[in-house]
């Protein structure tokens, strides 16, 4: 039986169009998806849009429009994003849909019939940008203005509300993270989340009165659902619940929630304890990331510096930006976006490392090979240490320390790289598990490297030129194999620059997965002549 995985992003509040930290928070799961496809997994990945609350009902009437209106426009914008940067999705989610509306108000009947929540009233700070409450511990004043940890301004409310029995989870949440210390990633934002619930947990307001766009709460339509416990729920709506019990048996608990750090206690507080109050099981991980800047500064409406993805995907192409998103900065880090680094990634490690040695490497097959692939290789014996001396020894050495990634492990008989059949595959797919995307990235192009290195060292172009035809096959042999590797596991990263990169390698499309790297392209194989992967850009004066 094929086993599943359900990877989510966060669903993306539609006061504003999409930016780049939208763009990134999709792209991760977006890899992770198509990773574990490759793995031979059945995949859900699901994105979407939250579209109730009152910062929506405001923004909607600032528009001078209906709120489903213009929820339909601005959700719109989003899946267009969603396609334009070539995600994988499998679904997406509006929190407007009836289905969602209806998984909801199942969700809160069963809290209620299990005396999870009850009637009062509220008082206390309110953040309307972040649709979240603070305690006065939590603010900060300015010109006589409060303010949120997040920096928006909140206004003191009172008025009806239900409440959910936060404060009775606190033991069973501390206990449960403790059970499960991989739920919450990065560490360090798992730390500040069992500090969070240790210092002690209020019951939470669940439902207002003071706006009427969202969903209403069932048997009590003056009120409606506090936007987050509606906005969580989607995940579970979009995974078959209620009505498909099925499905949900299939897709839920998710393997991954994917979040911004700014919404960690959500995802890490309140959803783990209102899915064990229903009698659900929690998800298995929720990895906060963190927040870009451009040039040094936070992405604000007021500075104007959003930075809309799209743009840079015209300017420098789709696989260049998907690549320096995920390359730039370590998964969970604050980082910083400037477009010399874009251009500094993708002429220096793109254009220079994989594109160069794709073009020499193809290159010098078509001239010396007459374009087809030269046999698959065994390794080199008998060992130095044997008798053998000469060119034969520095061959041999060579070749070990290349085959062997440095002696990260034995080479195996049939001369396959244990860097990329074994090895590499191996540590990406560790790296990927915990989310560690740049390292990923960085531990392939350092294979890369090697292997720029090893055709320098070897010349093959010179073997040839002197006599040593079958050496010279040999060397290219063992970097189309290294080619065909990185090509293969970079798919997720670069989908459409590696499906050239693979066309130009010879491989089938057939023949792209994981669980082909073990099997050696035939010799003889005739190979298209090559075209430049990747096209180098003039950095700004």
């Amino acid at each position: 039986m094929t086993s599943t995985s359900y990877i989510t992003t966060p669903i993306y509040y539609v006061n504003d169009k999409p930016h780049i930290g939208h763009a990134y928070s999709t792209l991760a799961a977006d890899v992770l998806a198509r990773w574990r496809r490759m793995q031979g997994k059945d995949v859900f990945f699901l994105t979407g849009t939250d579209e109730h609350g009152q910062k929506v009902e405001k923004a909607a009437a600032d528009a001078g429009m209906d709120p489903q209106a213009f929820t339909d426009q601005v959700s719109g914008t989003f899946r267009a994003l969603a396609q334009d940067m070539g995600y994988s999705i499998t679904d997406f989610i509006r929190t407007t849909e009836p289905r969602h509306k209806r998984a909801c108000q199942v969700l809160w009947e069963k809290l209620a019939a299990n005396g999870e929540i009850y009637l009062g009233h509220y008082e206390g700070w309110y953040a309307v940008r972040d649709e979240a409450f603070y305690g006065p511990d939590e603010l900060t004043e300015r010109d006589g203005v409060k303010y949120a940890p997040s920096g928006a301004p909140v206004e003191w409310v009172r008025e009806p509300s239900y409440f959910f029995r936060l404060s009775a989870w606190q033991d069973r949440l501390l206990a449960f993270y403790e059970a499960n210390p991989d739920f919450i990633l990065p560490s360090s934002r798992r730390n500040e989340v069992i500090a969070f619930v240790k210092s002690g947990l209020g019951d939470l307001s669940i439902s207002r009165t003071s706006f009427t766009w969202g969903v209403k709460v069932p048997g009590d339509e003056a009120h409606v659902m506090y936007v987050w416990l509606d906005a969580l729920t989607n995940y579970i709506t979009a995974a078959g619940y209620p009505d498909d019990p099925e499905a949900f048996a299939k897709w839920w608990p998710a393997e991954l929630h994917i979040v911004g750090k700014d919404i960690l206690r959500f995802h890490a507080i309140y959803w783990p304890a209102f899915l064990m109050a229903a009698g659900i099981a929690p998800p298995k991980r929720v990895f906060a990331h963190g927040w870009w800047t451009v040039e040094g500064q936070k992405i604000s409406k007021s500075l104007g510096n959003a930075i809309d993805p799209r743009g840079l995907v015209e300017e420098f192409g789709l696989d260049a930006v998907r690549y320096f998103l995920l390359r730039e900065v370590p998964f969970g880090q604050d980082g910083d976006f400037s477009r010399a680094a874009l251009v500094n990634r993708l002429n220096g490690e793109l254009a220079n490392a994989l594109g160069n040695l794709a073009n020499r490497t193809l290159s010098l097959i078509q001239r010396n090979c007459g374009g087809k692939l030269p046999a698959p290789v065994l390794f080199a014996e008998p060992k130095p240490d044997q008798g053998v001396s000469g060119l034969a020894a520095t061959w041999w050495q060579d070749d070990w320390e290349f085959l062997s990634e440095g002696g990260h492990g034995d080479v195996p008989a049939n001369g396959h790289l244990p860097a990329s059949e074994a090895w590499l595959v191996k540590q990406v797919a560790a790296l990927l598990d915990e989310q560690k995307f740049d390292a990923a990235l960085s531990l392939i192009f350092a294979t890369i490297r090697e292997a720029n290195g090893y055709i320098t060292r070897q010349q093959p172009w010179k073997l040839k030129k002197d006599g040593f035809d079958d050496r010279a096959e040999q060397v290219l042999r063992r970097l189309h194999d290294v080619l065909r590797t990185v090509a293969t596991i970079l798919q997720p990263f670069m989908p459409d620059t590696m499906a050239k990169l693979l066309a130009q390698l010879g491989v089938p499309e057939a023949a792209r997965g994981l669980e082909h790297l073990a099997e050696p392209l035939p010799a003889g194989l005739a190979l298209p002549p090559p075209e430049p992967l990747f096209k180098k850009v003039e950095a700004a004066a």
